[in-house]
Order: structure tokens, then C-alpha cells, then sequence
């Protein structure tokens, strides 16, 4: 029961942070919050040594027994992985934040959205069940899109939150559609009896467009190429967002995702090519643009999507240990997920410290860009001591915990030369080695352009003067600096403990978890991974040095094309479009818009009566029509005919109320008296609300349509009642299922009501009517926010617009 309440707490404390920051106006709010992700933290930890024993927990809480659709939750070490990432990363931003952010912010409002997303995240790799994932799942991109647009004056945050929105909840619809492919394919929703049935799905016709959704849903979340776009522009959130969406969490779902399934769908070779060949070329295209970057928080976003496409890669190579090929040692490519998920660590602690560097130096100097800094070690010597860790361990420099991931990941390229696969041959250690050199070259722009030599312009800080922030700012970057070292002296206590329950939870069907596990060692000889390793650092060093001469390929075509101005004119085409033709439509005319929704609904029942339904009527079991009946049936014939032919409206509502209750008084003699009291209390006041209102009005102007308008009218007319009542009687006469009114007529056993109508409202429609009264109440509250602002500003409310 543990895991469903560690999802929850972040949701729950999310409600009282706004009506406790009502009452604590300062950064005090932030160390309230302080204590949720680091219980969580401290929570999870503790659960550590029964995961690496080999136990899982599951917990399921019962929600849709019909729909099979229930909250279960599933800790293994895969979603530890993760799990802790989200509670710690979440525990040294929130200490971070505390400093970061000044008092003059709506702090209550962030904290809300930052456990929102917390508590998202965390559902998204506890959930078992593939629909309530996929709900965290958008939840992720909700609260992420309030914490992008964090600061919803500026421009360009709003347009990063809004781009953001669009692409990863594009994907999530696509891997929606994915997961219920795969329910159809396997009749569940649970993932681990999905992996259950793996074998068995290959052959299915539906096997590969449902992984190709999944891997849709996956790239657009985890930033890879080309749907990467989207990352830079959300770096217009403040960097305590940056330093947890975008390198810690968000971003790490889509890699959760796709190392998640590869129980499923490591055996297709299409899988592997699509995971490897993507995250390739990400790494490639996000170092290579990393470079061309002037200001450091874009520079570190391209960072992150070329760092996101190296992890991709190597779960891509990783999942060709699960493909039938004869004569391969599997072990050498489950190695390369072992890289993958160590590499996963090692990004979070030294892109998030980075994040958190250049957050400072923006905070205490005022710009970001590179240009107009340099020579920033001697002022800020502890700022500078932990950038120089990030960035080293980012470039993969020993002593550092990204050198060790580093060197798996050359090693990992090398090997999957030898698989045999078409396409797969010495190109890819290429292209790994080409990026890994534009990676030192973009790291070395961090440590040296920022904290060393001269300014390229007038530095804008010269007035503020350079120094370390206050120490509570540096205690986050700093933990996460120690652990850059740390890792690197100590990093099979990671792989014991951490990796070993992962990768179990990754190749399940291998059997024996120790296999699985890589001894992580700084030395392993003159490999030719060491040799590639020299290789980056002597070719980078040379690059860096020569920077400014070649940086000039980047405004040479194609390389000054920008996926991004692809998205932007696409975007501004369908605004065009959808506004040109919504003016179409949109005429303001009732009588235009009457006569699309009836033709519509012509077109669309009259081809469902000829092509799919039979026309077959079965009058046997009807009631005898009374006299009565009939009676009632030509007064209300006469009055809607005779509303066509008078000129006054008032006479016109009256004729409309002789049909109403004339329909009640059908209601009576069919033995429906409540429906008859609704319907003489409706048509009551409606009447008389009509009456007062239309009292006011002039009188109906003689309409003298054209011919043709007058043909199309009578047409719409006669074909909409011919539909609607050959509809009523084919249903009448053909049942394919049986009545649920059978169910209701046990209504009073059921419910203890003695009057069906209320009980179907009060009982068996409960959760319905709650949401419809959910709705109005939310629609109040919207109405009363709307005239109390505008009664703050003593106006309409658009000063400020």
C-alpha cells in the first residue's frame, strides 16, 4: 500500500500549499514543502535492499471491474530507478528554489504546480496499468505547461509552454491509441502480463503500428529527434524547472517508456533499428547544435537532447540482446543497457548541477550569454569548482562519473558492429565518436568561455560585480557535484544495489540478475574505447582552439536550417486555414448553422439506413393506438404547422406551448405521470420566461427567400423527420441487445427508491450527475472570478493586456 500512497502525498500537499502561502507571504512556503520529496526520498530508500534481493512490490486498488481498469502499482528496480530521481532531484530543487526565487513571486502558485508534476511523474513509473499511466502520463505535460509558463507575462514563455504542450500530448494521444492496440492484442491493460504474453505477439497484425505509437509517444516526450524542438523553448521556465524537468524527470519518461518495453518489443528487428537510429541521430544533431549556442541555458537544452539520444541509443543496442540472432553473446549488448541506465544517473546529478550553475551566474550577473562573460573563476571559485565537474563529466573526462558511462557507451558502439544486421556496420561507432567530440567541444565552451579568459563583449555584470551566491544556494549543485565524484571512486555500490534490481526488470526472461550486471571499472586497459576517448579529447582540444574559424559552417546551408522554422510556418498554416474556414461557417447566422448540422446529420444517418442497417420494421408487438391518442397526436400536428404561417411571435410561443403540453398530456394517458409533471413544470415556465421576453421584440418581418432556399429548407425539413422517424421505428422493431431497462426495474431492491427516475439520478447515475454538478460549479466559479477581477481593476479588465 506503500507506492499508491507516495503517488498521492505530492497531489495532497499540492491542495494546502495555496492556503498556506496565504498565511506565509515569504520563502518560508518553500521550506514547508521541503519535507514531501525528501520523506518520499527517504521512503523509498528504504526499500532498496528488498529490490535488490529480487522481491517487487505490487499493490492494486480496485477502481472499473468491467473495464479492467485499476490502480496498480508495481515497484521494481526500473521504476527505482526513476522513483529516486523524482524525489531527490525533486528535494534539491526545492532547497534550491528556496534562494533562487525572490519573494515578489507567486511562490504558492509554484510549489502547487511542482508537486503536481511530482506526483505525476511519480504515478507515470509506479503504474502498472497502461490507462493510468497514460493519465500521468498528460498530467505530465499539464503541469509541465503551468511550470513552463511560470512567468505568463513574458512572451516567449507562454510560446515555449504552449509548443511543449502541443508535441508531447500529440505523442501521448499516439501512444494512447498504442496501449489500446496492445489490450486488443493481449486483453489486458497490466504491462507485466503484457511481457507475460510477449512471445505470442509478434505474429499479430496490430504488433507493429502499436510499438510504433508507443515509440511516438516516447521520442515526443524524451525530446528526440525531430520532435526535440520543443526543449529549447521550454527553457524559458526558471532554471529550478529546467534543472528538474529537463534533465532529471520529464524528460527521463519517454527512456522509462522505452526501457520499460523492451520485454515486449525487443524481438523485432524494426524495434531496434527505430530506438538505436533515432537516438543516434539525436545525439548527433543536439551536440553538433549545442556548439552554435551563444546563450548557456540553450546551450545546455541541446546538451540535454544530444545527452537523451545517447541514452536512447543505448537501450536501442541493448534490446538486439533480445533478438534471435545465432551465435551472438547476449551479454555484450545487455551491457550496453546496463550504460544506458548507469548513463541515465550520471546525466541527472551533472546536468542538473550544470542547470543549477548557470542559474546562479544568470541570478547574481544578469545575462547568460556567453559573450558577454569570461574570466568568472577568480570571483566565483566555488561556482566555478562545481561547473568544472558537471562539465568534465558531461564531456566524459576522468575523475568523473560520466567518464565511466562514457567509455560503456564506446565500448557498446564497437560491439554492435558484429551483430550481423543489415545497415548496422562501422558507421555507428562514427557517428558516436563524431558527437562525442562536438560534446567536448560544447563542454569546454562551458568551463573555459564562462570562467576563464576575456570578454568577446562588454561585460554586463562589471557594475553588479561577480561573486558565489549565499551559501543555501550552493548546497543543491553542491550535493549533486560530490556525487559527480563520488560515483566515480564508488560505482558498483550503484550497480550492486541500483542497477542490478533494473536490469533485472528490463531482461526478466533472462533469468539470473547477476549476468546482467557490468563490474564498472575507470581501467580496463588500452581498449579501443580508451583509444576513441584519446581520440575526442586530442580532436576536440584542436576544435575548441580553432572555435571561431569553423564555427562559421553553421550559417552555410543546410546547416542553418531549423526543424524549428518547419513547426513554426506549419503552425501559422493550420491557424491560417482553421481561421479561413471557421469564417466559412461562422456567419452568425442561426439559420446557417441549423442547416449544417442537419445536413450533416443527414448525410451521416441516411448512409448508416442504406449501407449498414436494415430497413426492416416490426410492428407485431405495438400497442393499440387509442383514440385518444390520435387526437392528441393532430393538435400537436396542427400547432407545429400552424407556427409556420403566423406573423407574431407571441403567437408563435403559444402554439410552441400548446405542443409541450400536449406532449405532457400524452404522457398521462401512457401512464407516465412524473414525466408528465417535469414536463407541464418545464413547459410552464419556459412559456412564460418566452412570453416576457419576447414581449419586447418587434414582430416577425415577412422572410421572402429565393427559390432554391425555400427547396433546401423543405428539403431538410422532410428528410430530417423521415430519418429521425424510420430511425425510432427500425429500433422499435429490431433489438440487438437486451433493454437495461430490465436492470432498472429492480430499482427499488437495488436502491431502497420507490421512484425509478430518482433513483436512476441518485443512485445508479451518481457519478454522472456529481461531474455534471462539478461542471456548473466550476463554471460559477469561473463566472466569479471573472467579475471580481473586473471589479479589482475598476474596468473591463484589459489594462494590463
Amino acid at each position: 500500500m506503500i507506492i499508491p500512497i507516495l503517488i498521492l502525498v505530492p497531489f495532497l500537499a499540492s491542495l494546502f500549499v495555496p492556503f498556506l502561502y496565504t498565511y506565509v507571504r515569504s520563502k518560508k512556503i518553500g521550506w514547508m514543502v521541503l519535507p514531501v520529496p525528501l520523506i518520499l526520498f527517504v521512503i523509498l530508500s528504504l526499500q532498496v535492499p528488498k529490490l535488490a534481493s529480487g522481491e517487487n512490490l505490487f499493490h492494486t486498488i480496485r477502481w472499473l471491474n468491467a473495464a479492467d481498469i485499476h490502480f496498480t502499482t508495481h515497484l521494481d528496480g526500473l521504476s527505482m530507478i526513476l522513483g529516486l530521481l523524482i524525489t531527490g532531484m525533486g528535494t534539491l530543487v526545492v532547497m534550491y528554489s528556496i534562494y533562487y526565487l525572490s519573494e515578489r513571486e507567486a511562490l504558492g502558485r509554484f510549489y502547487m504546480y511542482l508537486l503536481l508534476f511530482m506526483g505525476s511523474m511519480l504515478g507515470v513509473v509506479f503504474s502498472d496499468n497502461v490507462l493510468v499511466l497514460y493519465v500521468f502520463w498528460e498530467l505530465t505535460s499539464v503541469s509541465s505547461f503551468l511550470l513552463i509558463a511560470f512567468w505568463h507575462q513574458r512572451k516567449n514563455s507562454r510560446a515555449g509552454a504552449k509548443k511543449a504542450m502541443l508535441i508531447t500530448v500529440t505523442g501521448g494521444i499516439g501512444m494512447l491509441i498504442g496501449f489500446l492496440m496492445m489490450h486488443q492484442m493481449t486483453g489486458t491493460y497490466s504491462i507485466q502480463e503484457m511481457i507475460g504474453m510477449a512471445e505470442t505477439l509478434p505474429t499479430n497484425d496490430l504488433f507493429i503500428p502499436a510499438m510504433l505509437l508507443i515509440l511516438l509517444g516516447a521520442f515526443t516526450k524524451s525530446a528526440q529527434f525531430p520532435f526535440h524542438i520543443w526543449l529549447p523553448d521550454a527553457m524559458e521556465a526558471p532554471t529550478p524547472v529546467s534543472a528538474y524537468l529537463h534533465s532529471a524527470t520529464m524528460v527521463k519518461a519517454g527512456i522509462y517508456l522505452v526501457a520499460r518495453f523492451i520485454p515486449v518489443f525487443g524481438e523485432s528487428e524494426l524495434w531496434f533499428y527505430s530506438v538505436t537510429f533515432i537516438g543516434l541521430l539525436t545525439l548527433l544533431w543536439g551536440s553538433f547544435n549545442a556548439v552554435r549556442q551563444n546563450d548557456l541555458k540553450a546551450l545546455l537544452a541541446y546538451s540535454t537532447i544530444s545527452q537523451l539520444g545517447l541514452i536512447m541509443s543505448l537501450l536501442g543496442i541493448g534490446s538486439a540482446a533480445m533478438l534471435d540472432i545465432p551465435g551472438v553473446d547476449k551479454t555484450i549488448y545487455t551491457a550496453a543497457a546496463f550504460a544506458g541506465l548507469f548513463h541515465l544517473i550520471n546525466h541527472s546529478t551533472f546536468k542538473g548541477a550544470l542547470f543549477m550553475i548557470i542559474g546562479i551566474v544568470d541570478h547574481e550577473l544578469g545575462t547568460r550569454d556567453i559573450r558577454k562573460l569570461g574570466g568568472l573563476a577568480v570571483f566565483m571559485p566555488i561556482t566555478f569548482s562545481i561547473a568544472l565537474a558537471g562539465s568534465f563529466s558531461m564531456a566524459g573526462l576522468p575523475p568523473f562519473n560520466g567518464f565511466l558511462s562514457k567509455e560503456l557507451f564506446l565500448e557498446a558502439s564497437l560491439a554492435v558492429r558484429h551483430l550481423g544486421l543489415p545497415g548496422v556496420h562501422t558507421w555507428i561507432p562514427i557517428v558516436a565518436w563524431v558527437a562525442s567530440v562536438f560534446t567536448f567541444v560544447y563542454c569546454m565552451i562551458i568551463v573555459f568561455q564562462t570562467f576563464f579568459g576575456r570578454q568577446q563583449q562588454q561585460p554586463a555584470w562589471v557594475d553588479r560585480g561577480a561573486h558565489d551566491p549565499r551559501p543555501g544556494m550552493l548546497v543543491a549543485p553542491s550535493i549533486l557535484g560530490a556525487l559527480i565524484v563520488g560515483l566515480f571512486f564508488f560505482p558498483n555500490l550503484l550497480g550492486k544495489w541500483i542497477l542490478k534490481p533494473a536490469m533485472a526488470a528490463v531482461y526478466p526472461s533472462f533469468g539470473n540478475p547477476e549476468s546482467l550486471v557490468v563490474h564498472i571499472a575507470a581501467w580496463h586497459g588500452l581498449n579501443p574505447a580508451l583509444w576513441m576517448t584519446i581520440g575526442i579529447i586530442f580532436v576536440g582540444t584542436i576544435l575548441y582552439i580553432f572555435l571561431r574559424q569553423w564555427r562559421r559552417i553553421y550559417t552555410v546551408s543546410p546547416f542553418s536550417w531549423k526543424i524549428d522554422n518547419i513547426y513554426t510556418l506549419l503552425l501559422i498554416q493550420l491557424e491560417g486555414n482553421s481561421y479561413h474556414l471557421t469564417n466559412k461557417y461562422m456567419t452568425g447566422h442561426l439559420h446557417r448553422y441549423f442547416t449544417y448540422i442537419l445536413l450533416f446529420f443527414i448525410a451521416m444517418m441516411g448512409t448508416a439506413l442504406t449501407f449498414v442497417w436494415r430497413l426492416t420494421f416490426n410492428f407485431s408487438e405495438d400497442a393499440v393506438v387509442t383514440i385518444n391518442e390520435y387526437i392528441l397526436v393532430m393538435v400537436m400536428m396542427a400547432a407545429a404547422v400552424a407556427i409556420l404561417f403566423v406573423n407574431s411571435r407571441l403567437i408563435a410561443i403559444l402554439l410552441n406551448g400548446v405542443l409541450g403540453f400536449t406532449v405532457a398530456f400524452l404522457f398521462v394517458v401512457l401512464r407516465a405521470p412524473d414525466l408528465a409533471l417535469t414536463q407541464i413544470v418545464v413547459e410552464t415556465v419556459t412559456t412564460v420566461l418566452f412570453l416576457l421576453t419576447f414581449r419586447f421584440m418587434p414582430d416577425w418581418k415577412k422572410e421572402r427567400p429565393r427559390r432554391p432556399v425555400k427547396v433546401l429548407n423543405a428539403f431538410i425539413a422532410v428528410a430530417t423527420g423521415l430519418i429521425v422517424m424510420i430511425t425510432a421505428l427500425i429500433v422499435q422493431g429490431n433489438r440487438l441487445f437486451d433493454p437495461i431497462s430490465k436492470y432498472f426495474e429492480d430499482a427499488k431492491t437495488l436502491t431502497g427508491g420507490g421512484n425509478i427516475v430518482n433513483a436512476i439520478l441518485g443512485d445508479f447515475r451518481a457519478f454522472d450527475t456529481m461531474l455534471e454538478i462539478v461542471v456548473l460549479l466550476i463554471g460559477g466559479l469561473g463566472v466569479y472570478v471573472l467579475i471580481k477581477l473586473k471589479d479589482k481593476k475598476g474596468g473591463d479588465g484589459n489594462e494590463n493586456q
